[in-house]
């Protein structure tokens, strides 16, 4: 079926609602659209939930019949002139009048009159219809049944045909191709796919356009465009707001679930509560508590000085109010201070749902970077694997001939320790530092006794690289003092405000060692403060505050201490050589070492073995445990000419060992110790604590069921999507509705409530909410559905004679017609020009920017530096977006700050947007490249033919000639001028030109092409 059944059924659709429309006439008042209006504005102030002004209260009939405390009922059904409302409306004494002066306008005199029809027609007063239960409608019976299949279709004629309006024919085989590129994908069709499908819509227009849509929903570029959508609700960015605006280095990860989870068709109600409560779930997967991230996309304000308590709050209120707006339609802010005064949301209601979000801690879990990394990963690990299998044969059997020669390793390491024992003070040589380095800003002085001290700056950790000589013979260890000094903090000898330091590690490796890095056996110290033994130079816990291990002095401080450190094997110089020694301070609160001196051991030192060794070794063989003999064994080994190098080989390759592509995340994680209790803050202040409240819905809505005693954020997930509550599958339908129409069937996506507007086709958002629900919550067929409908595939052909009757298309009498979102126009042009990279997901990138936009940021630190190669031409998606200086392309097409929710972008027409398509640096770029890939790709063809071949390009069909011409003289105008202009030609060409191309040809092309990229067809979706 085509556009010409569409032309043929409109005309028997107007004659039979013509004949039906008798049917329909005394309807009377309608209460939503008449009555709850008039309530809502000037009534509910004083009679709503929360204030009950003389026993009135006018939130539903079983309230309003109520006696009063006058003794009258505020209306009684049937009775206008017995009900006190309306007598107290038309009251002329200002004691008696309802809204009293200055709480309101009086009623008009048609909203009286509305008013007592209303009462005299028996006061039906339904529930708001957002609040409603969901009910499959009637699909309307039309006479063109033959020709009209689709429920969708249905609704939107059968209105049409009653208002007496012809639907507009099916638009064009190139637009709707398009239509469903831009929509579904957000990229333009290909010249080759434009082929493709318009000789499968010629076969079978139904099965063409059916196999286009699967093909575009299959499409990674559709979990692309769709994710965009997603992310304005979810306030994304990759920053965290406020003056700070720090970089959020891991905010990317929660985008790139979102493409996944979205690509892969996740059913929409286990999207909502995995995001809102993955963590809860039994055997949660890094993935679903990943999902939280959702609520850590909140401003988070790091500034000095502020109250963490009071932003935590914040940070739980903006998560309920997202909540509330994304899944509920409803602007929960207002009840944050007060019962909202229009809809039914109390202030009690407001800090029950605040309540579920209470025990939320912001946390971290350790997610895999991506399947496609994890997967390379897996390869090369197995690969790694299969080598150290090898490495391990050959130490096993070193090994198994290492037995044999034991005993004389043992009588050796028996005489070296023997010798040690008998020397009582370790003989030393004093070691002249020649160079030291450390962080920025430290410095250091050599004293005349071979001390260093440390000045300048005084970073929280440190590590000190010394250079120095080691004096010529045989050196069997070192020593450092750390010493004390007037000018340190408590005389020292740290650097930390109490005169303490930590050493949490000695790295030592001299020049042309066959063996470095230097391995030491054991080390011992004049003074060690419990907890931080001199043990733990050796080991590698180097991590900050108590993560880490290291030496200490607490309770020596301000006197001279030492640690020698033995080596395993002496090391032989003939001169005086030259040596590395690191010393590494992590623990942060400027725990460093303010003065030190290094002097080297000559003598034998039992420091040389490890404890466990020299236990074992002085030990009676025959005595010895398997431990024992374990620890010679390893010992020797280490030592060994045989194994030695096969053990340095297997750990070379072990340091080779890929490393696993994970990475920390922000998530939230329920509290379970210490809960917070709940109460009501006294206009949202959150030191003014008022009843504790527990966990809770909405009480008109459907009742909560919770698993336990205590209510959480997965009792809420559920809740929500769990079927009977009817405002989830209306707005989440509504909203699918507005991005492929342009607007949704309620126009105010964030206000279901009786202040917002009211549905242009009721019964529709019914059926596609419970089609929605009967689908399995697949947000792929509920997409399916609406775009194969003939609704969605009208032209978007402005009608004049509509203009007065319908001037924002409420009745669907054509498609709408409107420009693509930021992100969506540089995708667009770099599509076009050849120039878009396809990749899907990873960190956030940096396209050009221009000069000094970066910089009104508040943190200094924050360089935007743009990125190269494919990463420079990547999908607006990824562009990184900083809250306090968002790259001005996206804020001029009127992309979402990211500070709060977005359900619906604003379209706004400046002069600034020409500007940026026409001069911005990656819009003149694509043009350059799209000129270079006409000439390139229509090397033979004449002027007309290039540019029939870049209007296909751009606009995937073939220019009349006048558009044609236009472009051609163009052309020659811009040839001509910029081959006369050498420096303006070279500019605007740019650098990558083939060899034959000239700058005047380039600069002419481009400017032509430039048009084209910025035709309202081109940056439309029609």
């Amino acid at each position: 079926m085509g556009a010409w059944s569409i032309r043929l059924f409109p005309v028997s659709l107007v004659l039979w609602a013509a004949g039906s429309a008798t049917t329909a006439s005394g309807a009377g008042i309608d209460f939503e659209k008449d009555i709850r209006p008039i309530l809502a504005e000037k009534c509910t102030l004083c009679h709503g939930p929360d204030e009950s002004k003389a026993g009135l209260r006018l939130t539903g009939i079983e309230h309003a019949t109520k006696v009063l405390e006058s003794g009258r009922r505020g209306i009684v059904p049937g009775e206008p002139e017995a009900s006190e409302i309306l007598q107290r409306v038309r009251a002329s004494d200002p004691d008696e009048t309802m809204p009293p002066p200055g709480k309101g306008e009086p009623l008009t005199a048609a909203e009286q009159a509305k008013l007592e029809q209303w009462i005299a027609g028996g006061a039906v007063w339904p529930k708001h219809w957002a609040y409603a239960k969901l009910a499959p409608p009637r699909v309307p019976a039309v006479p063109d049944a033959l020709y009209l299949t689709h429920p969708i279709d249905a609704f939107v004629f059968s209105r049409l045909a009653r208002e007496g309006i012809a639907p507009s024919p099916e638009a064009d085989d190139i637009t709707l191709i398009r239509r469903f590129f831009y929509d579904l994908a957000g990229l333009p069709p290909t010249l080759e796919q434009v082929e493709i499908y318009r000789s499968a819509l010629a076969a079978d227009r139904e099965t063409g356009l059916a196999r286009l849509v699967d093909d575009l929903l299959a499409s990674p570029a559709f979990g692309e465009r769709w994710a965009r959508h997603w992310l304005d609700r979810a306030r994304f960015a990759d920053s965290d707001g406020f003056e700070k605006d720090n970089h959020r280095p891991d905010a990317w990860r929660y985008r790139d679930w979102v493409i996944d989870v979205i690509q892969t068709d996740m059913p929409v109600d286990r999207f909502t509560i995995e995001q809102l409560a993955g963590d809860l779930l039994e055997n949660a997967t890094p993935e679903q508590v990943l999902a939280t991230a959702f609520h850590r996309q909140t401003m988070t304000n790091t500034e000095g000085g502020v109250d963490k308590e009071e932003w935590r709050v914040a940070a739980v209120m903006d998560r309920v109010e997202t909540m509330g707006a994304v899944w509920m339609g409803l602007t929960l802010t207002c009840a944050r201070c007060h019962t909202h005064k229009y809809d039914e949301i109390t202030h009690a209601e407001y800090y029950r749902l605040f309540a579920y979000f209470n025990n939320g801690d912001e946390t971290t879990t350790t997610v895999r970077e991506s399947d496609e990394a994890w997967a390379r990963y897996e390869k090369a690990l197995a690969a790694h694997t299969e080598i150290a299998r090898e490495r391990e044969a050959e130490i096993a059997a070193a090994r198994e001939e290492l037995q044999g020669r034991i005993g004389d390793w043992e009588r050796r390491l028996g005489e070296w320790l023997g010798r040690a024992e008998a020397v009582a003070e370790p003989e030393r040589t004093p070691v002249a530092v020649e160079g030291f380095a450390a962080p920025k800003g430290v410095r250091f002085a050599l004293a005349a006794d071979q001390s260093v001290l440390i000045g300048g700056a005084n970073p929280a950790s440190a590590t000190y690289t010394i250079t120095a000589k080691l004096p010529p013979g045989r050196i069997t260890g070192l020593r450092l003092e750390v010493l004390p000094d007037p000018s340190l903090p408590q005389s020292g000898p740290g650097r930390a405000k109490h005169g303490n330091f930590v050493l949490n590690r000695v790295n030592l490796s001299v020049k042309g060692h066959s063996r470095n890095p230097i391995r030491f056996g054991d080390v011992a110290a004049d003074h060690e403060q419990d907890g931080w033994a001199a043990g733990g130079i050796l080991d590698d816990k180097v991590s900050a505050g108590r993560q880490g291990t290291g030496w200490a002095v607490g309770g020596g401080i301000g006197k001279a201490h030492f640690v020698d450190l033995g080596f395993v094997e002496p090391i032989e110089n003939e001169e005086a050589t030259e040596f590395t020694l690191e010393l590494v301070q992590n623990y942060g609160g400027q725990h460093t070492i303010g003065r030190f001196r290094l002097s080297a051991m000559t003598t034998p030192t039992v420091l040389a073995m490890p404890p466990p060794v020299r236990l074992a070794l002085a030990t009676p063989a025959e005595g010895r445990t398997p431990d024992m003999e374990t620890a010679i064994l390893r010992h020797v080994e280490r030592l060994d000419d045989l194994t030695r190098p096969l053990l340095a080989q297997q750990a070379a390759h072990e340091a080779k060992r890929p490393l696993a592509p994970e990475m920390d995340v922000r998530v939230l994680t329920e509290r379970q110790s210490d809960r917070r209790a709940t109460h009501i803050l006294k206009r949202g202040e959150f030191k003014e604590q008022l009843a504790e409240v527990r966990p809770g819905t909405l009480a008109v809505l459907p009742p909560v069921r919770h698993r336990g005693e205590r209510g959480d954020r997965l009792d809420l997930a559920r809740w929500l999507v769990g079927g009977e509550n009817p405002l989830p599958p209306r707005v989440l339908v509504n909203d699918i509705w507005a991005q492929l129409f342009g607007v949704g069937l309620v126009p105010t996506p964030d206000d279901f409530g009786v202040r917002g507007d009211r549905p242009s086709h009721p019964e529709l958002l019914e059926w596609l909410a419970t089609e929605f629900l009967r689908q399995g919550w697949s947000r792929k067929a509920l997409i399916r559905t609406i775009v194969l409908s003939r609704t969605y595939r009208q032209a978007s052909d402005h009608r004049p004679e509509l203009l007065d009757r319908d001037p924002k298309n409420r009745l669907l009498a054509r498609q709408n017609c409107f420009r693509v979102e930021a992100e969506i126009i540089r995708d667009l042009t770099l599509a076009a020009s050849g120039l878009l990279s396809r990749k899907v997901g990873g960190p956030s990138v940096f396209p050009p920017i221009p000069d000094g936009v970066a910089d009104v940021n508040y943190n200094s630190a924050f360089k935007w530096v743009p990125s190269e190669g494919a990463d420079r031409y990547r999908r607006g998606l990824y562009t990184y977006f900083k809250r306090t200086a968002p790259h001005p392309a996206l804020i001029t097409f009127d992309c979402p700050d990211s500070n709060v929710t977005n359900l619906q972008r604003a379209r706004s027409n400046t002069p600034l947007a020409a500007l940026i398509t026409l001069n911005g640096e990656s819009f003149v770029e694509a043009a350059q490249a799209l000129a270079r890939r006409v000439l390139m790709e229509k090397p033979d063809g004449g002027d007309g033919a290039r540019i029939e071949h870049a209007f296909r390009l751009c606009l995937s069909r073939a220019p009349a000639p006048s558009e044609r011409d236009r472009l051609v003289r163009l052309l020659r105008e811009a040839r001509a001028w910029y081959l006369q202009r050498t420096p303006e030609a070279e500019a605007l060409a740019g650098n990558a030109l083939p060899d034959a191309l000239s700058p005047g040809e380039a600069a002419a092309w481009t400017a032509t092409v430039r048009v084209l990229l910025n035709l309202d067809e081109f940056l439309t979706r029609g």
